[in-house]
């Protein structure tokens, strides 16, 4: 089965490291756990989509053996930072998945730097696989909540100019499953019209 990336936007902070010369450190949270958010209502059915990441869904067995911080996720950017080097850790604690990079000295890593220092880009979005998911489907609310029990693979962090989805705040959620989401509605939009019309 064909594993699909997603990614989570969450803050990204600077912070001054005094007494370390060219040290470039930021860090922020690329997921909160255990908090239930609105992903998505459709204009069809009005059913509203929820998502919440487990405590637990990052454990011993998330491989994060060569996650890259790079930006805007782009393949053109440079890498700023790298876990097998030692340069980004990621860890979890109560809150959710925490970021911390020392981004490479580099022209471009001091225009990001000084970006995000600034406050100019103060989002980070997180791409990772997920092998392990419930859904929760209330046909009287019209809600569908999925939680993410696991993660099984982080790829990559990124600070981004724009989360995907600007009213969710800093827990924006990416396009993929959205785009499922949308999809999977307006199938069943398109076969309501057909049984429709075919006792019309």
């Amino acid at each position: 089965m064909k594993k699909v990336i997603e990614c989570r936007r969450l803050e990204l902070r600077a912070s001054e490291q005094e007494g370390i010369e060219e040290r470039l450190h930021v860090e922020g949270y690329a997921a909160v756990f255990n908090e239930k958010t609105l992903l998505w209502e459709s204009p069809y059915s009005g059913t509203r989509y929820y998502e919440i990441i487990d405590r637990n869904a990052v454990d011993a067995s998330t491989d994060m053996s060569d996650v890259i911080l790079r930006y805007n996720h782009s393949d053109a950017a440079f890498i700023l930072a790298r876990t097998s080097n030692g340069s980004l850790k990621i860890t979890t604690d109560e809150r959710g998945i925490k970021v911390a990079a020392d981004i490479a000295p580099t022209t471009a890593g001091k225009d990001i730097f000084q970006l995000i220092k600034r406050g100019d880009i103060n989002k980070m979005s997180f791409a990772f696989t997920v092998d392990k998911e419930d859904w929760e489907h209330n046909v009287i609310a019209k809600t569908e909540t999925r939680t993410i029990k696991h993660i099984g693979m982080i790829m990559d962090a990124s600070p981004v100019d724009f989360p995907a989805y600007d009213g969710t705040s800093i827990t924006a959620r990416d396009n993929n499953i959205i785009a499922e989401l949308k999809n999977r509605e307006q199938e069943q939009e398109l076969r309501n019209q057909l049984i429709a019309e075919t006792y019309l």
